[in-house]
Formats: C-alpha cells, sequence, structure tokens
C-alpha cells in the first residue's frame, strides 16, 4: 500500500543528509529482508514439508512479480509515482541476496532444523 502512496505533498526534510540511489538501496533491503522473511515464514507455516530449494523458489517467485506488479500499479493507477526499471532490478538483486544470506546462515556447518 505504501508503495502506490504519493508523499508529495507532505514536507519530508532529509536534512543535508544526501545518500546516491538511496530510494535503490531501500528497494534492495526491504526485498532482502522480504526475501529472508517470507523464506521462514513459509517454512515455519508448513512446519518445513517443503525442502530448502523448493521454498527458495517459490520466495524468489513471489517476491519478483510482487516487485513488478507494484511497479505496474505505479504507472497505470497513481499519477505522481513512476515505475522504473531500475527499482525491479534493485528489488530482484535484493531478494536473491536475502536468499543468499538464508543459504549462508543455514548452510551445512549451520543446517536449518524445523524439528525438535
Amino acid at each position: 500500500m505504501l508503495s502506490l502512496f504519493s508523499f508529495s505533498s507532505m514536507e519530508l526534510d532529509a536534512g543535508k543528509l544526501n545518500i546516491p540511489y538511496a530510494d535503490k538501496i531501500t528497494h534492495f533491503i526491504f526485498y532482502l529482508v522480504f526475501s529472508f522473511g517470507g523464506f521462514l515464514s513459509i517454512r515455519e507455516r508448513t512446519n518445513g514439508r517443503f525442502g530448502m530449494n523448493k521454498t527458495i523458489k517459490m520466495v524468489l517467485v513471489l517476491a519478483i512479480v510482487y516487485g513488478i506488479i507494484i511497479e505496474i500499479l505505479q504507472y497505470t493507477i497513481t499519477t505522481d509515482r513512476m515505475a522504473e526499471f531500475g527499482d525491479v532490478l534493485a528489488n530482484t538483486l535484493g531478494a536473491f541476496a536475502g536468499i543468499g544470506l538464508i543459504r549462508w546462515v543455514f548452510s551445512k556447518k549451520n543446517p536449518l532444523k524445523w524439528k525438535f
């Protein structure tokens, strides 16, 4: 919902802080967290019935499709938001980074266990 909301009517003072590509960094971090949390949520809700690779594929497809749909909606139903290919790219890279983080955190050295 916030991805479609316009902040142009609100005054947001960022001060003297000027970060190049801050919006792309935000997209990247959001989708990293989205895919990491999505993976853990799916594994938890299914009690680990889906294998790690199947869950990774589901989360990647969901994150990428969701990011594309949001950009299309920004283009079609909003008047002051812009759809950008760079945002889709940042979303996709963030999703892959989140999955990379999952693979690193739950490597063979620290396997992901769902049954105690």
